[in-house]
């Protein structure tokens, strides 16, 4: 198995200083497109509502995630609570908006890392991490030492600053964002993010600029790349053509994308019609019908 880029990263001391400039980033947090600018260093909070650690909802191995993740093994997922988008038809809603979680030293976080690994998790898969990207990287310091080996995948919602990212350079192996929707109106209302689709955009070109399109070994378990999320909603509000569009002309055309069915009205969906209501069959397959023609061939999906 080919090494996982951080582990070159921390022997070339690329990593320590990538830990060193995210946490600098507290002082004034400005991790993500909100920009708060608060001092997480000293415990304040801001749109996220995190302070200086990192709060885990839950960690373990996940046999739900696409299929180059999950392998023979599963994923080891670790979800984060709090988030740094809040969308009011959050799938997760107990985690990003109610908070369910443990405010976690970064020791214990790398315990938990190391105990993934040895439950044979084919990688790491950090679950809404925008808004802790220092204690991310702190974590990951730790475990290396102690022999940590498989690939960290970024698994978030696609609102992430673009200078955030370039610190994750060579450190992430994986990059697994979400392209939620591309109407500022909808954005404004269901996340207040009327700039989601313009920060999405730019996120999805630097990660792919980073690793590439999506990379398996000869088991078919995901090594290296970018693998993208699109969850289709009920009245086409996720914007499906523009985003395919997208993605196959101006990213790749042999972008691993993963068109999700499983949307359902949660938290505050009643509010936002037609978010009140799942998504049809007949949605759903024109969603897959319409990557198709945009000329992306590596589909995942195709549930309802």
């Amino acid at each position: 198995m080919a090494e996982p880029a951080y582990v070159g990263a921390w022997r070339s001391g690329r990593l320590a200083e990538a830990v060193r400039r995210a946490y600098a980033r507290l002082a004034g947090c400005d991790l993500c497109p909100r920009r708060c600018g608060v001092d997480r260093l000293r415990g304040e909070r801001g749109f996220c509502r995190t302070g200086l650690r990192a709060k885990v909802a839950s960690a373990g191995p996940h046999f739900g995630e696409e299929r180059p993740l999950v392998g023979y093994g599963g994923s080891g997922t670790v979800f984060f609570a709090e988030c740094n988008l809040r969308c009011a038809f959050c799938q997760n809603w107990d985690i990003s908006q109610e908070g369910t979680g443990h405010e976690t030293p970064l020791p214990e976080l790398a315990r938990t890392l190391l105990a993934l690994e040895r439950l044979g998790c084919h990688n790491i898969n950090f679950v809404t991490p925008s808004h802790v990207v220092p204690q991310i990287l702190g974590a990951v310091a730790l475990a290396v030492r102690r022999g940590l080996s498989v690939p960290l995948v970024y698994n978030t919602s696609g609102y992430d600053a673009v200078d955030t990212l370039r610190i994750l350079e060579g450190v992430v192996d994986i990059y697994m964002p979400d392209l939620k929707w591309v109407d500022p109106g909808v954005g404004e209302r269901v996340a207040g993010a009327p700039d989601y689709w313009e920060v999405a955009r730019e996120a999805v070109r630097e990660m792919h600029r980073q690793v590439g399109d999506l990379v398996v070994d000869e088991r078919g378990v995901a090594v290296r790349g970018l693998l993208v999320r699109h969850l289709v909603m009920p009245g086409g509000l996720a914007g499906t053509e523009t985003v395919m569009r997208f993605l196959a002309e101006e990213i790749s055309p042999n972008t691993y994308v993963n068109v999700m069915a499983q949307y359902r009205p949660v938290g505050d969906a009643w509010k936002h019609p037609p978010l009140d209501r799942r998504i049809s069959p007949t949605e759903y397959r024109e969603a897959v019908e319409i990557a198709r023609r945009a000329g992306l061939r590596r589909l995942d999906g195709f549930g309802y």
